[in-house]
């Protein structure tokens, strides 16, 4: 939708400030989740077509075939830590995540916030890791999810060459 405002061109020049229709919070985390799964599967399309034309393999197979996932684990500060981890336990979330196959790159306290965990996730994991989350620490935590990539190296060489 597009509101105009007094004395401007009707047909979207200056003054025109596009609105966009409210979404529900449960619309607005499937497509986020969406645009994660889309995000991913570019990434591991873009690698495959790179690795292809190159004929080089810079990895193993196993670390090209997966993605980094980073997930933030937010504390629901309407409990106290106590209660989050009796839910954590009766949910069973402490033995299911990460599951069989997903490695933990990372897992770090974030003072205020909750905890940041980043995962090594094959693509065929993708679905159990949401679904360990899911029934496992929604309810303890809010979720996000950031597909992630490893930056340090670049900036290494980056730094290296300007020395």
């Amino acid at each position: 939708m597009v509101a105009p405002c007094a004395g401007r061109s009707p047909t979207g020049g200056p003054g025109y400030v596009a609105r966009m229709p409210p979404r529900s919070s449960r619309a607005s985390r499937a497509l986020a989740i969406a645009g994660v799964g889309i995000s991913i599967l570019v990434a591991l399309a873009s690698g495959r077509v790179l690795a292809q034309r190159s004929g080089q393999q810079t990895e193993p197979a196993a670390k090209q075939e997966a993605v980094l996932l980073t997930v933030f684990l937010r504390h629901d500060q309407s409990k106290t830590l106590p209660e989050i981890n009796a839910l954590l336990d009766k949910n069973g979330f402490h033995e299911r995540f990460p599951p069989p196959g997903v490695e933990v790159v990372s897992w770090y306290v974030m003072m205020g916030i909750g905890q940041v965990v980043t995962l090594r996730v094959p693509p065929d994991k993708l679905r159990e890791v949401n679904l360990v989350i899911e029934n496992g620490a929604w309810g303890a935590y809010r979720t996000d999810f950031y597909p992630t990539y490893d930056y340090r190296p670049i900036w290494e060489e980056q730094r290296r060459k300007r020395r």
